[in-house]
Parts: C-alpha cells; structure tokens; sequence
C-alpha cells in the first residue's frame, strides 16, 4: 500500500478549495497517488484556525517551513496577484521539490508533454503533443494547449482558453476566460489577456490586451510603461 503524501494548500480563495476538491478526485479514482489535505496557509490573520471544507486554516504563509512532513500546492494567483505570484512562493522559502503537480484524473495530458513542479490541472484540460509547461502554473478546467506550445513559470491559464500550436507564454501571465491565442504568437512576460479576447499577434511584455482582435488596454505594473 503506498504511502499517503501529505498536501498544504496555499490561499484559501475558490481556486484552492477546487485544488482540495481535485485531490479528492484524484483518490476517487485510485490510479494515482494518495493525497490527504491536511491544511491551508494565508496570511490573512482572520482565517488562522478557520476550517474550510474541513480542514484548518494553520497559519500564514511563511509558517510552510514548520511542516517538514508536507508537500505543497499553490492556489492563489488571480489576475491581480499573478504578476506577484513568484515573489510570494520565493517568499515562503520551500524548496521547489516539496511542490506537488497535480493533474485531475479527468485532463488528457499528452506522453510528450512536459508539466513542471507544483502545476496544477484541472478537470478537462487537454495539453497535447510537446508541450512544455513550467513551474507553479494554473491550468483551470476546460483549456486546451496544443502542439508545441510553451508556457512560463507562474502563469494562469483559466477555464476555457485555447492556446494554438506553437504559441510562446511568458511568466507570470494571466489569460482571461475563453481566450484564443492564434497559432506561433507570443506573449509577453506579465503581461494579461482579457476574458474572450481574442490574440491575432504578439503581445509585449507587461501588456494587457482585450477585445476581438485584442488591442492594448494599459500596462499590468506602473513601472512597465
């Protein structure tokens, strides 16, 4: 019988009570590891000692080094905590191996395809042949990444986006929902797609984008312009 690994989840926001939901998916359906959720961290002092879902709100962030025991999952980063979101991880001061991948039993996820440590996938994204997706990524349900495709580290890929073969995201983006990226387009480092824009050509770093065709909005920081 192979031993149950022990997951914390970072935020206590709607993404990381579905991270909660999909462990349990995951045991549901018994074909891989065995995950117990033992806990949540957020540094809103309110929640300490709350329990959601029934499990317990321990402590902030910064107390993730206490449990020696525990592997981690990462659920906060909406579109204005995306770009911050690689400065909060660093700041926790967990060793990238501790960070769990965790990909709901419902994905289709490509032999090929590359997922880094402490990326999650929710139900019914596909990710298909030589994809390479990087470390601490959101893949929310219902996306698709194809062919080629590559995503940075930090990024949020949310519910219904489709991303075309041969695409380049950087880091920290946010991708709104039912967003389409054309096919060998880039998009910047911190940069954000609005909800069903749809993106015909580059996007510069420390962009945000909207509307159909997508066209520049304003820059993500006040220091990018």
């Amino acid at each position: 019988m192979s031993k149950v690994r022990r997951i914390i989840i970072f935020g206590t926001g709607g993404t990381s009570r579905d991270i909660a939901d999909t462990l349990e998916d995951i045991n549901s359906a018994g074909n891989g590891p065995e995950y117990r959720c033992v806990g949540f961290l957020d540094d809103d002092p309110s929640l300490w000692g709350q329990v959601q879902l029934g499990v317990e709100v321990l402590g902030p962030l910064d107390s993730a080094g206490r449990f020696s025991d525990c592997h981690f999952v990462n659920g906060i980063g909406s579109p204005e905590s995306t770009w911050r979101k690689k400065v909060i991880i660093a700041g926790v001061g967990v060793p990238l191996q501790r960070f769990e991948t965790i990909v709901h039993p419902s994905a289709s996820v490509s032999d090929t395809a590359r997922l880094g440590a402490g990326t999650v996938v929710f139900q019914n994204v596909t990710i298909t042949s030589r994809v390479q997706i990087g470390e601490h990524v959101m893949i929310l349900p219902n996306a698709v990444v194809s062919h080629d495709a590559i995503v940075g580290d930090y990024t949020a890929i949310t519910g219904g986006v489709c991303i075309s073969g041969g695409v380049r995201v950087g880091e920290s983006c946010y991708l709104g929902t039912n967003s389409t990226i054309i096919g060998n387009v880039s998009i910047g480092d911190y940069s954000q797609v609005g909800m069903g824009s749809v993106v015909l050509h580059d996007v510069p770093p420390n962009t945000v984008v909207v509307g159909n065709p997508a066209r520049f909005l304003r820059h993500t920081r006040p220091d990018s312009a």
